[in-house]
């Protein structure tokens, strides 16, 4: 079974950094593209970052130069390096995987959430 798993949450103060990690274990043929969503309360989600296969990748306006994403395909996961982080960037962080499939070509995945918390 497909399974999501975030780490890498916490605390920070204002101005620090965080690395988060998203793995994707279970039976997996192809991971076509992995990459994280946020939701703070009272907020819809928004996509922050996202990375396909091959160089293509895409960041919100609000975290251009500040997140990173990189992918390590050999181990189905993928990495979010958080800079110069905002209190606005305070937010339960969701992994998501767009794995292949034969019907529909393509099934998301989604983790439970990590918790991202910074103080000013």
């Amino acid at each position: 079974q497909v399974q999501v798993v975030e780490s890498g949450g916490g605390l920070v103060q204002s101005g620090g950094s965080l690395r988060l990690s998203c793995t994707v274990s279970g039976s997996i043929f192809s991971t076509n593209a992995m990459g994280w969503y946020r939701q703070a309360p009272g907020k819809q989600r928004e996509l922050v970052a996202s990375i396909r296969n091959g160089p293509t990748t895409n960041y919100a306006d609000s975290v251009k130069g500040r997140f990173t994403i990189s992918r390590d395909n050999a181990k189905n996961t993928v990495y979010r390096k958080m800079n110069s982080l905002k209190p606005e960037d305070t937010a339960v962080y969701y992994c998501y995987a767009l794995l292949s499939s034969s019907s529909p070509p393509e099934v998301n995945y989604w983790g439970q959430g990590t918790q991202v918390t910074v103080s000013s």
